[in-house]
């Protein structure tokens, strides 16, 4: 098959910048950020060289869930702004060439939007049928289980229709009755409203939970044994989910030059070009789960395997996911986002002696992957966990309501706490770091959630000035991928799969290849690389000042990234036997002076 480049639309060369409104900018005091913070912002937005941003809700909502809980689709939350701020936003990220994704969530509204508002009241209301129901004569419904209720139960009962309401999330967020057509035609209009405004595209919250067996069948058992005890798993895999979402297709998507993104919880690998094959219609993109569920442990809630992560797992699974997509339909990548901890936290490592250049070693990761790069605000800058040691200081309900369902079943609260330091979702939530000044530039007032207090060490001002900052880093990174095809739509290739340590690939477009080299690990490493390079061969991107390649080999720095091209698609291999592999190589722990931050810099 050629490798020419025969589908180059725009969202597959798109690099994604996501903003949690809340936490971006805050422009009035009040200690949230809001619309007019962003826009205050735009040129520091257009300076990373970014397509498009991403933006969780700000549709009006009594914010159970930071805005995942509209009550009105047509309005701004008063907390961010009015609808004038959203349309100077859009009109200032579209004179700067950036489009526009939208969060919207379909799957639930909040329990104060007048639909639900008015169903709640009588079984003859018209609307009663946007929700599902269990009526109270039939008895207990049937087990389902809730993502963030304490008790655990995705029912809850209403007296006034004696029956009780679905919620795959909180109880303030009843789950829409999919399979009444009347709410589909109101969710699509919904959707046509701001795609007429200009909107560019939608991230789809839990998209996959919309279609629902109303049978209510009795599921623990196959839930168990099928999902291995996942919900996700079962609530993914609707009877009608395919159909709906190519009938959504036809009534809003069938546009040219807008994009969406599905929420792909629940979904494996083997189904996802279901949703994004283009003769399917369906969606355009999709985010998975399999990457960030790495390296946890099988007890406890979002416990990190004391053991780490297993990098030969984490390639293979990567490699997994490129090859769904090699021939048909599109995938992106990510390490972090609203869900997740900081990415440096989680993926790199957060201690001073290697966090600028773990961050930068993620960064090259993600820039040079076949798929669309999404990268979450403070991804730029090496932004790390809080890591909070009292519920209290936490505002998620995620972990409020787990926090409160351990509590009642006598489980270990200390051992909770420790785990959420390091994975909660509130440690990817604490606001942006801009300088130096109190509140680190964020609010004069008194922020809705504690900044992390290395904001004076860690700022966009302070690597704003310093040539080799991450910050830095990222600009560059960003301009070369655009400048080189090879990393948007090059086939990808996996090589040394069992290195412990280093994940080392190929990117090959026509006759131009370029080979990238990533230690993973806090160790030096001595590591023969796969090809044969010419005497005096020098990295086109480096990560740290040292670089030395003898006989094939070179010395890796902790976290350092190597990316060598353009180079020759015909360069010879080393030999099987002189292949650098696993256990026998050579580790020397890392000199505390090649490691100082005096040391990182690009070679671009």
């Amino acid at each position: 098959m050629s490798s020419k480049v025969k589908d180059t639309n725009w969202w597959k060369e798109s690099i994604i910048y996501q903003i949690y409104p809340w936490s971006f900018k805050d422009s009035n005091g009040d200690g949230i950020g809001d619309l007019q913070g962003i826009i205050s912002r735009l040129d520091y937005i257009q300076s990373l060289g970014v397509d498009m941003v991403w933006l969780n809700p700000i549709y009006k909502s009594p914010n159970d869930d930071n805005g995942y809980d509209i009550s009105d689709y047509y309005d701004i939350m008063k907390e961010v702004g009015t609808m004038a701020d959203f349309d100077a936003l859009l009109k200032g990220l579209h004179d700067r060439k950036i489009r526009l994704m939208m969060d919207i969530v379909v799957n639930h509204t909040s329990d104060e939007h007048p639909w639900f508002q008015e169903a709640k009241q009588s079984r003859q209301s018209p609307y009663y049928n946007y929700y599902h129901w269990w009526p109270a004569e039939k008895g207990k419904p049937p087990r389902r289980y809730s993502h963030f209720d304490a008790t655990g139960s995705a029912w809850t009962y209403n007296k006034a229709t004696d029956s009780y309401y679905l919620h795959y999330f909180s109880e303030k967020m009843p789950d829409l009755n999919w399979e009444n057509p009347e709410a589909r035609k109101a969710i699509y209009a919904i959707m046509n409203f701001w795609f007429d405004k200009g909107v560019d595209g939608f991230r789809m919250d839990a998209i996959c939970y919309i279609s629902k067996d109303t049978s209510w069948p009795d599921v623990e058992k196959i839930v168990a044994e099928k999902y291995q005890h996942d919900w996700a798993g079962y609530y993914a895999h609707g009877p009608h989910l395919h159909e709906y979402l190519q009938e959504m297709h036809r009534e809003t998507l069938n546009r040219p030059d807008v994009t969406t993104l599905a929420e792909a919880s629940g979904i494996t690998k083997e189904e996802a070009l279901d949703f994004v094959k283009e003769d399917r219609k369906e969606l355009h993109m999709l985010y998975h789960f399999e990457g960030v569920q790495l390296g946890f442990a099988k007890e406890g809630y979002k416990r990190l395997d004391p053991k780490g992560l297993d990098l030969r797992q984490l390639k293979q699974l990567y490699t997994d996911w490129d090859r769904i997509f090699e021939l048909d339909g599109w995938g992106t990548i990510y390490l972090g986002n609203h869900d997740q901890p900081r990415m440096v936290t989680r993926w790199g490592n957060d201690d001073e002696q290697f966090r600028e250049i773990s961050s930068k070693m993620l960064i090259t990761f993600l820039l040079t992957m076949r798929a669309t790069p999404i990268f979450y605000y403070g991804d730029e800058l090496g932004m790390t966990n809080i890591r909070f040691e009292k519920i209290e200081d936490y505002r998620d309900i995620e972990t409020i309501n787990m926090y409160k369902y351990i509590q009642s079943q006598g489980g270990d609260l200390a051992h909770f706490l420790k785990d959420a330091a390091l994975t909660g979702r509130d440690n990817g939530r604490t606001p942006f770091q801009w300088d130096e000044s109190p509140n680190a530039g964020f609010t004069t007032g008194k922020p809705w959630l504690k900044i992390n207090e290395n904001y004076k060490l860690i700022n966009a001002a302070q690597q704003d000035r310093d040539e080799r900052s991450i910050l830095q880093y990222f600009r560059q990174l960003v301009l070369l991928r655009k400048h080189k095809p090879v990393l948007i739509h090059g086939k990808y290739e996996l090589l040394d799969a069992d290195h412990p340590q280093v994940y080392t690939y190929t990117r090959t477009l026509d006759q131009e290849k370029m080979l990238i080299v990533l230690n993973f690990s806090k160790e030096e490493v001595l590591y023969t690389l796969p090809f044969v390079l010419d005497v005096g061969t020098e990295p086109l991107v480096n990560n740290m000042l040292s670089f030395k390649l003898e006989n094939d080999s070179v010395t890796l720095a902790p976290y350092q990234a190597l990316v060598f091209g353009p180079l020759p698609t015909d360069l010879p291999p080393l030999q099987d036997e002189e292949q650098a592999f696993a256990e026998d190589l050579p580790i020397v722990k890392v000199k505390e002076e090649n490691s100082s931050l005096e040391s990182n810099e690009l070679a671009i």
